[in-house]
């Protein structure tokens, strides 16, 4: 599957906020957007109104960066979405959230969503006991997610595990560190799911 390899600092940029796809450094005074608040370019600077596709575009290229997914994929993770019963903005999100590389993330065992991304590729992390290294797989309740042995005390893992520290606890999630291992507990309700979105944005966008 395709993925954004260009600089990260440039995204969050271009959307005029944080997305934190740097982890720590998103978090210092480092942070591009910090320094640079307004998109990279020559007229990045220029302020223009944006019309309301503008801003339905907008925040499907948000949602698109933060998660790290191509049109594509976001595409279908859409159409799955709308096959449910219930609001499709809501269900999107909890798809996006159940993904293996986001639980990674939100249980603190990786600074960002990148790099766990690339722990899940490498084969660091299993799945109730099972080497998975797919990063879009979709976890079910109940299943535990667990780094395994040898990357415990990987820098990486344990800058992942502070800047989690100083995150709001999610109660969907549970976390034991003596076993480095979590497990989602229930599909979080939309108010649960720390995200700066407007979800219904892209459902309009995309039911044009």
């Amino acid at each position: 599957m395709g993925r954004y390899t260009g600089p990260a600092c440039k995204l969050c940029r271009r959307e005029g906020e944080k997305l934190y796809l740097k982890g720590d450094r998103c978090m210092s005074n480092k942070c591009a957007v910090e320094r640079r608040p307004y998109p990279s370019g020559q007229h990045g600077q220029s302020r223009r109104k944006l019309s309301t596709y503008g801003m339905q575009l907008r925040e499907k290229q948000k949602a698109k960066r933060i998660y790290g997914l191509l049109e594509r994929p976001f595409r279908r993770y859409f159409q799955l979405a709308e096959r449910y019963r219930g609001m499709t903005g809501t269900i999107l999100v909890q798809l996006l959230e159940r993904r293996l590389d986001n639980l990674v993330y939100r249980l603190g065992l990786a600074p960002s969503r990148r790099a766990a991304r690339q722990l899940i590729h490498c084969g660091h992390v299993r799945v109730n006991g099972r080497r998975v290294n797919v990063p879009s797989y979709l976890v079910k309740v109940g299943q535990e997610i667990a780094l395994c042995e040898d990357m415990r005390k990987n820098p990486i893992v344990e800058v992942g595990l502070q800047a989690a520290a100083r995150r709001e606890r999610l109660h969907w999630l549970t976390y034991s560190p003596e076993t480095f291992s979590g497990r989602l507990i229930n599909t979080p309700a939309r108010e649960e799911i720390p995200l700066l979105l407007n979800e219904q944005m892209i459902v309009e966008l995309y039911s044009k």
